[in-house]
């Protein structure tokens, strides 16, 4: 007696992303959008599961970040997370008070654990579990503290108590950012999808996994890019690092410049000419924001979104970070 025949996976199609020059109120209103975030300091004015406002003041142009759905968005909320998802991609949001918490390390891993729990229980409409591919994650005061006592040190620490992935799968694609809120508040949101991808690292930088202990008791646990079955890039937080050391301390132009030949890297992982690329800059000194935009606008002149935020970055040497999305 044969076996009966087994369908193969249906293909994941792209995640559609754009900026919207648009009121948060109206982009909600859209029945077909999987998730909307937007950026400025002050509590959202929403409970809606699909939004979440990043604790990072625009400089400049200020979109709502759009994630649109193909078909059905269906939403809710698993203990602290709340979540969105088509039939394709997962959106999950989750904010953790600090002082509630018990630090940026317990926030972390309580944050963490919560994410791990609704991975681990949502399905999609095809039976297919949530496999994670990005993650941004954001704290106020980064910086904060001497050597290990540093706040993102502890960030790193919380993260990698809490973080739950299957066995040999390595890390998603992640960024970390220092709000300037004074708001002791960790946000993490987050992009699922029932297929995953594959995790791209960068040959002129040491994984973050590997760092020396130098940069802390705990490295951080994040691939340099990932790249989704849609063949579309998710970069992580790229900045001025080669092999594992920040270079041009101190210069800000020199070191967008050698962001950008980071990032020229990391785009090479999918196919030449792919487009739309939608990038977010994190700019540590406002009054760069200008030049760094003008740096970037330069060297990909047929970028279509660039968001400049202020933030603080994970070394205190360093004055720039960049992420985005590219292909689909």
């Amino acid at each position: 007696m044969s076996a009966l025949p087994v369908d193969p996976p249906r293909a994941l199609p792209p995640l559609r992303v754009t900026y919207a020059h648009a009121a948060l109120d109206d982009v909600l209103a859209d029945r077909g959008v999987l998730a909307a975030i937007d950026f400025g300091h002050g509590d959202a004015a929403t409970r809606d599961p699909r939004h979440v406002r990043v604790a990072l003041q625009p400089l400049g142009d200020a979109p709502v970040e759009v994630w649109h759905a193909r078909g059905e968005v269906h939403t809710g909320r698993e203990g602290e997370v709340r979540w969105s998802r088509d039939d394709d991609y997962l959106f999950f949001a989750v904010e953790i008070d600090e002082h509630e918490a018990g630090g940026p390390d317990a926030a972390a891993e309580r944050a963490y654990r919560a994410i791990g729990h609704l991975l681990a229980t949502v399905r999609f409409a095809d039976g297919s579990p949530a496999h994670v591919l990005r993650l941004w994650n954001y704290l106020d005061a980064i910086n904060d503290g001497d050597g290990d006592d540093e706040r993102y040190r502890h960030f790193c620490a919380g993260r990698a108590r809490g973080i739950a992935l299957p066995e040999g799968r390595g890390f998603p694609a992640a960024t970390a950012i220092g709000a300037i809120d004074g708001r002791r508040v960790l946000q993490v949101y987050g992009l699922a999808a029932r297929a995953d991808g594959e995790r791209i690292e960068n040959p002129r930088q040491v994984s973050a996994w590997r760092y020396p202990r130098e940069y802390g008791p705990t490295p951080p646990t994040f691939a340099r890019a990932m790249r989704t079955p849609a063949a579309q890039l998710l970069i992580s937080g790229t900045a001025a690092v080669v092999g594992h050391a920040s270079q041009h301390a101190g210069d800000t132009a020199a070191q967008v410049e050698e962001t950008l030949d980071n990032l020229g890297v990391l785009f090479a992982a999918i196919p030449a000419g792919s487009t739309p690329t939608l990038l977010k800059a994190y700019v540590r000194d406002a009054a760069d924001a200008d030049a760094v935009r003008a740096a970037i606008r330069a060297r990909l002149p047929g970028l279509e979104g660039l968001v400049i935020l202020h933030g603080d970055i994970c070394r205190r040497e360093l004055r720039v970070e960049v992420d985005g999305i590219r292909g689909g």
